[in-house]
């Protein structure tokens, strides 16, 4: 049953009440009138422990957006780069704040419902559209490493042309690995289940750190190497804008590139569709609890971007390319050991992702059915079958980074939240012009301005055609 509460501007005192609970640390949970069907999960009891949360969220925080910092540092320099990724970093922090904050005033821990608690029906459908347009374009970009790396795999360890077999196609290989590994954990009735394949997933992606690190050594400077493979996609001996070719970093530096940085680190830090589903499972909620999860979670992936992006760039430097792995050497042994090991990462990353996506569109076409497995599975067959067809469809992992980044990642981190703690919070508690309602207004205009400014560049370079020049 739909809630039919009235919104903010006319606060029940229990909506301030619940504030004030939530400012002592815990969620209430109002218990549903007579005749009335509980609010979805608010009679769940988590189980999930505070550590497997930590994993689940990390792993939704960290998927291929690692693969493209390095390219992004090439192209704003160390100290900008790492600016930029600490300032997304809080303001990430800041945004699962308010949504906490909200979910604790009136007792729901379901996006979706925020959205209809604070901007009505159409709320509820905005919410669940730019989950599934985000989660979407994450799920495309995994399968598209998949597809791009698993053949060289393949083909490496078979010693075999990639272009040789019908089994090294990768558009046959996503499909094998939806159907025979992701589908059946994308199945699990709960998203706590998947806590020991996310630790799986971010053992493997903290291997493919310590080994950009030490090819960083054995290396030195690689450019020479990488100038040959980029010449070799540049033909007509055309400069590449913002490409210095010399084993010299740079701290700061701006160029007509760096416009799609800033998209692809927001993209590498969105994990808030993920975030409520997994407060829903965690043992002993609260939000203080939850935040802490939270904070943990971007701690650790921040410290695992930055280390990833600098060891990275420092051993190609400006002639890096967006997908990294490609760099590398194919022969060599330890680096097929890491194509193999982001593979396994990405693929366990995907059910976690899945799982939003079909809880908005449960909450959104069957916002009163119970659980039902035929309809669980066939919305992960749906969305997987609609995935593998993006994937084939889409020539660039760089393309999805982009306009997925500059679109839905600004929406689930600043504008959704923002509107959330203006809508929900009471103004008995905190009036409109208090000063944390003014933070949460100038965030979503900060939300809009960034969209707007990446969009606006990212198009402006597709029509003068200098994306086409860098070669990717």
């Amino acid at each position: 049953m739909e809630l039919q509460d009235p919104k903010i501007n006319g606060a029940l005192p229990a909506d301030a009440l619940g504030y004030r609970q939530e400012r002592e640390g815990f969620l209430p949970s109002h218990p549903p009138a007579p005749g009335r069907k509980p609010i979805e999960f608010m009679d769940f009891e988590g189980k999930t422990s505070f550590g497997m949360s930590v994993f689940n969220l990390s792993n939704a925080i960290m998927g291929s957006g690692i693969l493209g910092l390095a390219y992004a540092m090439a192209h704003t320099g160390i100290l900008f780069f790492l600016a930029l990724l600490l300032c997304i970093a809080l303001l990430s922090s800041y945004s699962i704040h308010l949504l906490l904050t909200c979910a604790g005033v009136v007792g729901i821990r379901a996006y979706e419902q925020l959205g209809q608690r604070a901007l009505g029906p159409v709320g509820k459908v905005v919410v669940a559209a730019v989950i599934c347009l985000h989660n979407v374009g994450a799920m495309s970009s995994y399968l598209f490493i998949i597809k791009s790396e698993l053949p060289l795999v393949i083909g490496t360890f078979l010693d075999m042309d990639p272009e040789g077999g019908w089994f090294l196609k990768g558009n046959l290989l996503i499909i094998i690995v939806s159907v025979l590994i992701i589908l059946p954990l994308a199945l699990m009735r709960h998203l706590g289940y998947l806590g020991y394949t996310s630790g799986l997933s971010l053992t493997c992606m903290l291997f493919f750190l310590i080994s950009v690190i030490y090819k960083k050594f054995q290396l030195g400077c690689a450019v020479s190497f990488n100038e040959t493979a980029v010449d070799s996609k540049n033909p007509s001996g055309l400069p590449i804008q913002g490409l210095n070719r010399s084993c010299e970093a740079q701290m700061f530096t701006v160029d007509s590139q760096m416009f799609y940085t800033v998209p692809i680190m927001a993209f590498a830090f969105v994990c808030h569709p993920e975030v409520l589903p997994i407060y829903t499972e965690l043992c002993r909620p609260s939000k203080h609890r939850m935040q802490a999860v939270a904070n943990v979670s971007i701690g650790a992936m921040f410290c695992m971007y930055g280390l990833t992006a600098t060891f990275g760039y420092l051993t190609f430097y400006n002639s890096v390319e967006a997908e990294m792995l490609h760099m590398y050497s194919q022969q060599d042994l330890l680096i097929l050991c890491v194509r193999l090991a982001v593979l396994l990462a990405v693929t366990l990353t995907v059910p976690v992702v899945l799982f939003p996506i079909r809880r908005a569109l449960q909450q959104l076409l069957f916002p009163s059915r119970d659980f039902s497995w035929p309809r669980h599975v066939a919305i992960a067959l749906i969305l997987l079958v609609l995935v593998n067809v993006l994937v084939i469809c889409v020539p660039t992992i760089r393309d999805i980074f982009g306009v997925i980044g500059s679109t839905s990642a600004p929406s689930l981190i600043f504008i959704l939240p923002s509107i959330f703690y203006l809508r929900i919070v009471p103004s008995e508690v905190e009036p409109l012009y208090s000063w944390p309602k003014i933070q949460a207004l100038c965030f979503g205009l900060l939300g809009v301005l960034f969209m707007a400014i990446s969009l606006g560049f990212m198009f402006a370079n597709w029509a003068t055609g200098q994306s086409q020049v860098s070669g990717h």
